[in-house]
């Protein structure tokens, strides 16, 4: 049988080099849904080449990409971000990653978040959760005035759709954590959760492909991952977003600043 935690650790580096060439070198984007929403060609191209090693390992799959969409008709089901934290990349920000998970029958089995500027790679699957080979436990704080918070709320989108009662919610998030941080790639925030590098993650408005591996790597390093959903939607696994919290082992969710805040427009997927 084909060890996927071994692939998706394959897909996931196999483009390292060319996203360390392309590193602060400027290059040209365009711009999906706005101009907060880069792409570039280097996203392309990286994920056309993970697509063509998971199929090649694995011929019976599935590949859901950022860039590229679904392909195949598989029953192991891969989703990949080949760059996420895009707009990080574009300028030259040392905080992207690339993202690979494997789902098979709607569970997330393996995982894969590489880092290529630090060379940290976090991978995950039935036997737990590791970084570059060694075993990960997330643990860090144990209230949340002692945490660190990396959060993508609010979105401008989510800014323009809200309005004030957005920047109400961030300033209670600003408040109650000992210290809050937007550095711009959701997956590698969970994976940083995972590792116990910092204490909470929370997003509002992200894709499969950026939470599918990052929550593996939570929970099986002994973490906390819970989806979060507008108020009155159907629930859906919890990996599939739009929203998500994530914390480290030692914190308890139990009566959450982060729950609190949004329990008015969002409900919990565990």
């Amino acid at each position: 049988m084909t060890d996927l935690t071994l692939v998706a650790a394959d897909a996931a580096t196999c483009v390292a080099d060319q996203l360390r060439a392309a590193f602060r070198s400027r290059p040209d984007m365009e711009f999906k849904r706005d101009r907060h929403d880069p792409v570039t060609v280097h996203d392309r191209a990286a994920e056309a080449t993970i697509r063509e090693l998971i199929l090649a390992a694995v011929p019976d799959s599935r590949i859901v990409g950022e860039e590229g969409g679904a392909i195949g008709e598989g029953s192991v089901h891969w989703y990949v971000d080949p760059i996420d934290g895009t707009a990080n990349f574009v300028a030259g920000l040392a905080f992207f990653c690339t993202s690979v998970a494997a789902v098979v029958d709607g569970e997330v089995v393996a995982g894969a978040i590489y880092d290529p500027v630090r060379d940290d790679l976090f991978t995950a699957g039935p036997d737990g959760a590791y970084h570059n080979g060694s075993p990960m436990r997330s643990a860090g704080a144990t209230a949340e005035t002692e945490a660190l918070l990396i959060t993508s709320y609010p979105s401008p989108r989510e800014l323009r759709a809200e309005g004030e009662p957005a920047l109400g919610r961030l300033g209670r998030l600003l408040t109650e954590y000992r210290t809050l941080r937007r550095p711009g790639s959701a997956a590698l925030s969970l994976a940083h959760v995972a590792a116990g590098w910092a204490d909470v993650a929370l997003g509002l408005s992200v894709n499969a492909w950026d939470l599918a591996a990052g929550a593996l790597l939570v929970r099986q390093a002994g973490g906390r991952f819970l989806g979060l959903r507008p108020a009155g939607t159907p629930a859906t696994a919890n990996w599939l977003g739009p929203g998500y919290l994530a914390t480290v082992g030692t914190l308890a969710v139990d009566g959450s600043v982060v729950l609190d805040t949004f329990a008015a427009s969002h409900e919990v997927t565990p």
